[in-house]
């Protein structure tokens, strides 16, 4: 009969220890994961507003040595990240593609300009920024338009601001769940070991020296699910650069790094401060009210 019950609060222990390192893990997993989306969401958002394409045509007479020097103005300038030159060959093919027919066979002529297709730097997606590469593309007499979409700057702009804001908001509200739901796990571990901590004080130990198991092995807890979160995380980053490379995700390596030591950090800290306060409300308490 002993062995039965010892095998069972053997199983009730494992149990329980289980659910604390399972929710130290959740937590600080998705705690993590929205930290690292904070410090690559400008990257992502640059990465996004680059993609967006300035086309600038030029004129028919427009030569090899204007092409040349409108390539060397742009390596020049401020504010193109990159460019390619499409000619009007080039482009008649792609709409060919698209169309599915020779539209010059059929016109008897290509009506198409020479091209180039600008990428402006992240700073410079704005629609200040682009009416001011577009005054100095224009300036060039063989340039014969320029074209964007300003409606999707405007709102790619918008809506990044907007999700920045709620992307803070977010995560101060998640922060604060964490805290409650590892201090509710952790709860639920010392409420079961009540008796034990009463019958400690009532036999003359002192509260500093009934905490100290508690807490020690709540912290051991909080660092096996800390460690879990900080392998997973390393595991989706790895997973994100061998895929998107062009991501770039290990370029603010320094805040990666001090993310991860956060989710360790925070593993410990929270874990410790919860058992301690937990602990501390058992010990205050009257033998009546444990019931």
């Amino acid at each position: 009969m002993s062995s039965s019950f010892d095998k069972f609060q053997k199983r009730r222990v494992i149990t329980s220890y289980v659910s604390v390192v399972l929710s130290v893990f959740l937590v600080l997993f998705l705690l993590g994961l929205l930290g690292l989306f904070v410090i690559n969401s400008k990257r992502l958002s640059d990465n996004f507003k680059e993609d967006i394409v300035m086309t600038v045509f030029f004129d028919n007479r427009a030569n090899d040595s204007v092409f040349k020097a409108f390539d060397a103005e742009l390596k020049a300038s401020k504010f193109a990240k990159d460019f390619k030159y499409v000619s009007k060959e080039e482009a008649a093919k792609v709409h060919e593609k698209t169309l599915g027919e020779n539209f010059v066979e059929y016109l008897g002529a290509n009506p198409l300009y020479n091209s180039f297709d600008i990428h402006l730097k992240a700073d410079y997606v704005t629609n200040p920024g682009f009416s001011k590469a577009e005054s100095q593309i224009r300036s060039n007499p063989m340039v014969a338009d320029v074209v964007y979409d300003k409606q999707l700057i405007t709102l790619v702009n918008d809506n990044i601001r907007k999700v920045s804001f709620w992307v803070l908001i977010v995560s101060g509200i998640f922060a604060l769940i964490s805290f409650l739901l590892i201090n509710s796990s952790l709860r639920l571990s010392i409420y079961a070991n009540r008796f034990i901590i009463k019958t400690m004080q009532m036999v003359g130990a002192t509260k500093a020296f009934i905490r100290k198991p508690f807490i020690t092995r709540s912290v051991i807890l909080g660092v096996i699910g800390s460690v879990l979160a900080v392998v997973v995380l390393i595991g989706i980053l790895l997973y994100i650069h061998v895929n998107y490379p062009a991501l770039d995700i290990f370029k603010d390596i320094e805040l990666t790094i001090a993310v991860l030591v956060g989710v360790l950090v925070l593993g410990v800290l929270i874990t410790w401060f919860s058992t301690y306060f937990a602990t501390q409300r058992f010990l205050n308490l009257r033998t009546d009210d444990l019931y």
